[in-house]
This record gives structure tokens, C-alpha cells and sequence, in this order.
């Protein structure tokens, strides 16, 4: 009798963890859900000097990738990428990544954060910024060049 009371118990203990796992799973926003699968990705690709275009390495589909520089006011961002989507920060120091991915009208990725913490960094040719923002379309096919160092990898723009 104990066993099956405590056979019971975690049973639907047992069930409540995997609903709510599914749930959050299944509330998770795209631009999140996109983020991590990009991810998981890039971490893949971890060949040094290898090249790659950007749309092989992206799991989903995008047709534009804003980088945002460091300190870029939301509001701007906001502007830039035509909607509020989330509830975002400005990055607070020059080494953290701001990347967005659009498909469409659609936010489907959102890069933020400092390498270290992402384990991998998108990095756009400085003298691609205008007025606080990298554009790079994906049917101009951009290419990078993998590198790691310190267990961070590296993709950083050779067009």
C-alpha cells in the first residue's frame, strides 16, 4: 500500500514537471527558440579558418541581420527594426553582440549579450555601421571566418 501511494505520488509529480516543461517550451518566444537552435549551430562549426556563409549556419530563415553598435539607445532599435517585439536592453559595454534577424517583418533571432556568456560571437566589419547599425541581407550571400579562442567561437565578416 505504501509503495503505491509513494508509486502515485511521484507519478504525477512526474507529470506535473513534464507539463510544465511543455509549456514553457511551447511559450517560448521564436526569436528565443531561434536563438538557441543558431546556437547550438555556430557551436558546431567550430573548425578554425573554416568560412562559411551566414545562411548555412542560421537554422531558419531570415532575409536581413541588424547588429547594433554598443550604448544603442532601444528606441533606436525600436525604430530601426520597425516594432516593439520584446522588452530589450541597450548593451552596456563594447563587447557585447545586439543582433537581430528579421524575416520578412518578423523578428526570428535576437542576439545579446557578451561572447563569454553566449559562447559565440556574430561580428560585423566596423565600417558597415551607419547611424548605430550593420544591415547584411542574406541573398547577398555574407561570408565569415570561424575562429575560437578561449573556448568562444568566432564568426567574423570577411566581405
Amino acid at each position: 500500500m505504501i509503495f503505491k501511494k509513494v508509486f502515485l505520488s511521484a507519478f504525477t509529480l512526474s507529470m506535473f514537471i513534464i507539463s510544465a516543461l511543455l509549456i514553457y517550451s511551447a511559450t517560448k518566444d521564436i526569436w528565443d527558440k531561434n536563438y538557441d537552435l543558431l546556437r547550438k549551430e555556430i557551436l558546431h562549426h567550430d573548425q578554425t579558418a573554416e568560412q562559411v556563409n551566414l545562411t548555412a549556419v542560421t537554422p531558419f530563415e531570415w532575409d536581413t541581420l541588424y547588429s547594433f553598435t554598443p550604448y544603442t539607445p532601444t528606441d533606436h532599435i525600436y525604430d530601426v527594426i520597425g516594432y516593439k517585439w520584446d522588452s530589450i536592453s541597450s548593451t552596456v559595454n563594447e563587447g557585447m553582440n545586439q543582433i537581430v534577424f528579421m524575416n520578412g517583418n518578423e523578428v526570428v533571432c535576437y542576439i545579446y549579450g557578451y561572447p563569454s556568456n553566449n559562447n559565440f560571437s556574430i561580428n560585423i566589419n566596423p565600417s558597415d555601421y551607419t547611424d548605430q547599425v550593420a544591415t547584411i541581407h542574406a541573398e547577398d550571400n555574407p561570408t565569415f571566418e570561424i575562429s575560437k579562442e578561449d573556448g568562444i567561437v568566432y564568426l567574423n565578416q570577411i566581405d
